[in-house]
């Protein structure tokens, strides 16, 4: 005979031992479904990832690596394998930064501004598949949920969100070279 596991709950607590109930894993299946969803609607040859990056620098041109990694919450060594295939493709430009010549200054080109307009309409027919399933209300909520699970988890992620706005991070450089 079988002894079944017990698994120790708090008070109140409803801990499902079905995977398909787990938070995490929804997550993660939500996630290759958007990404998934994302390659059907926008059939250029551009991830994602790379997709965040390039809005990011169009909302914050001459922005560098290290700030795009933490405003698209990545890595900064994938931010800087990602600038590299951008600027690759004609998408970008990495010039170096005059008052960091460690850093490189990122710049979308015509190209990356041209990709950017042409992909709004498949944009937003990614956002209605994806949340085609929900009434508006719902969807409303959803995305309300999403965002809290998001911002206050965010200290978590090996790779954080930081809304540091480009003046303020190229300040503290300033101040972190000045004090040298």
């Amino acid at each position: 005979m079988q002894s079944k596991k017990t698994v120790r709950r708090d008070a109140g607590a409803d801990l499902s031992n079905d995977l398909y109930d787990q938070p995490g894993h929804l997550l993660r299946r939500a996630q290759q479904i958007a990404v998934s969803l994302f390659f059907d609607e926008i059939s250029e040859d551009i991830t994602p990832i790379q997709y965040a990056v390039l809005r990011t620098i169009m909302e914050h041109p001459g922005v560098d690596q290290v700030t795009i990694a933490g405003l698209v919450a990545i890595d900064t060594s994938t931010a800087a394998t990602v600038a590299i295939r951008l600027e690759e493709k004609g998408l970008l430009s990495r010039d170096i930064d005059p008052a960091n010549r460690r850093q490189r200054q990122l710049h979308l080109t015509r190209q990356g501004e041209h990709l950017l307009e042409t992909l709004i309409p498949a944009v937003h027919r990614l956002h209605q598949r994806i949340l085609e399933p929900f009434t508006d209300a719902e969807s409303r909520q959803f995305m309300k949920l999403l965002a809290k699970l998001v911002h206050v988890n965010n200290d978590h992620s090996r790779a954080p969100l930081t809304l540091k706005s480009p003046a303020a991070a190229a300040k503290k450089a300033a101040r972190k070279a000045a004090s040298k």
